[in-house]
């Protein structure tokens, strides 16, 4: 059997999508570096199949406690959660930090909810 082959994506002239990704409640406790999640991006993302090559395709930008994220190349939102749960998972964040999509183009970092009962401490 031949081997299928890919299809090489050219950029558009205009971005297709924007997402923004809100680490604002982690990094005001100061367990989240900015800094260093938008270098783990740079250097993770995939496109055409290769790490770490975004060209015109992709541009990460940091401004305060967002990055935003264009594509000017179809790729899925789902990407972009499975990047960010990844980095979480390395740097062991991924027990108290979970990822939240308030609307349609965006992510939050958000803190999980524990709640203690009062008997269990007794």
């Amino acid at each position: 059997m031949a081997r299928a082959e890919k299809k090489k994506v050219t950029p558009s002239s205009k971005p297709l999508k924007k997402y923004v990704i809100d680490y604002s409640k982690p990094a005001n406790d100061g367990v989240f570096d900015g800094a260093g999640f938008e270098k783990y991006l740079h250097d993770r993302f995939k496109v055409d199949g290769r790490p770490g090559q975004l060209g015109d395709s992709v541009k990460i930008q940091k401004s305060g406690n967002t990055i935003v994220v264009t594509y000017y190349v179809p790729i899925a939102k789902t990407y972009l959660k499975y990047l960010t749960k990844k980095y979480l998972k390395k740097y062991e964040l991924r027990d108290w930090i979970r990822v939240v999509a308030p609307s349609k183009d965006k992510y939050e970092l958000r803190f999980y909810n524990v709640e203690k009962d009062e008997d269990e401490e007794s």
